[in-house]
């Protein structure tokens, strides 16, 4: 068994995500302010940030600021400025992408400690070596890696790992995509990204329109759920394991927090996973695109991206058989068994090929099963 016991790292667009996060079990809980943060529309104020940490070292949480923009050369007095607030506030680490901003850090505000943030896009020892020059004392690793990966890598290097355990993906390397940018003038590095990988595309291959049937979303990726291989991850040494979604509401943060609280005490313990096909359910239904280890498990890539959808799914609950003016009839599948379907229950139908994806979705309140 590995030395070290991985935090939990949850995260918090905003208090009701904050307060979940810490009494579901988080050890930590990362979030942005208001400016120089990749996910820009959710945040705390620079005034909130004492209260904010003081909530969460009352609990014994650390807390954790992203700062993860690249920063051009005129806002450099502003980013100091939030730096040494920040520092002053008692935040546990700056996680950082611009290589400027961490020497930055560590000019202000001396003995901070510097994470460095998945949009470095570091796959290796030989990048996280260079990360370390510097100043940075823990690498977020990208998320394209697998296990064998990350094992490898922590084989060869000291620094403090971290690893994405749940949540979305983007179909690019984080810190390396330029497709938002182009396509809406909108900078992912900048803390805007328009999420052009959610859209619907074609695929033409020599000059000719390809059927895909209902795939049309061909560069949206499904959700990572790595709770599974706890027990592998936990072995490895990985210091922190992170749950994406600053978007997400309250009720995603509490019921990932707990189900890899759960997991990772187990795994710690040598005890078997005893998450339950209900508990997975609910992990589907509080927001899932279409949940999977992906990249954890290697490289797959047609698993990854399934096309059928950009959005939250929910559980598939069967396949319709029958339709008439007010009812339709349905094949029940095995996960309706931990999700029965009941009156006021919300359903979608899920997009055929014979639909173009600019038409809405089918679907609506259940009134009677």
């Amino acid at each position: 068994m590995s030395p070290i016991k991985p935090e939990i790292m949850s995260p918090a667009g905003y208090w009701p995500q904050l307060n979940a996060a810490i009494e579901a079990g988080a050890d930590a809980v990362y979030f942005g302010l208001k400016h120089f943060t990749a996910r820009a529309k959710v945040g705390f104020s620079l005034e909130e940030l004492p209260e904010v940490m003081r909530t969460l070292h009352r609990r014994g949480v650390k807390g954790y600021v992203t700062f993860n923009t690249l920063v051009f050369d005129h806002e450099l007095e502003e980013a100091a400025r939030s730096i040494a607030a920040i520092a002053a506030a008692g935040a546990d680490a700056f996680i950082v992408q611009d290589v400027g901003i961490a020497q930055l850090v560590h000019r202000i505000a001396p003995g901070a400690e510097v994470h460095g943030s998945t949009q470095m896009s570091i796959t290796s020892a030989e990048g996280i070596a260079l990360a370390q020059q510097f100043g940075v004392s823990r690498v977020v690793l990208a998320r394209e890696l697998s296990l064998d990966e990350v094992r490898a890598i922590r084989a060869a290097t000291d620094c403090e790992l971290e690893m994405f355990v749940h949540g979305a993906l983007c179909v690019s390397y984080s810190g390396q995509c330029f497709s938002s940018e182009a396509w809406g003038g909108r900078s992912a590095n900048r803390g805007q990204c328009a999420q052009a990988c959610r859209l619907p595309y074609d695929l033409i291959v020599d000059d000719e329109r390809k059927p895909l049937g209902d795939a049309r979303y061909l560069l949206s990726p499904g959700d990572l759920y790595a709770l599974q291989q706890m027990p592998e991850i936990v072995r490895i040494g990985v210091h922190a394991l992170k749950i994406e979604g600053r978007y997400k509401d309250a009720d995603y943060v509490a019921l990932t927090t707990a189900a890899y609280r759960q997991a990772v005490d187990e795994a710690w313990a040598g005890l078997p996973l005893s998450i339950t096909p209900r508990q997975e359910v609910q992990l589907e239904q509080v927001y899932s695109r279409g949940l999977g280890p992906y990249f954890v498990a290697g490289t797959d890539h047609q698993a990854v991206v399934r096309g059928r959808s950009p959005r939250h799914r929910g559980v598939l609950m069967g396949r319709v058989t029958r339709v008439l003016a007010d009812r339709v009839w349905l094949v029940p599948e095995a996960s309706a068994a931990d999700a029965p379907l009941k009156p006021g229950d919300g359903v979608v139908f899920d997009a055929a090929d014979w639909r173009s994806p600019e038409e809405p979705e089918e679907g609506g309140r259940v009134y009677h099963v």
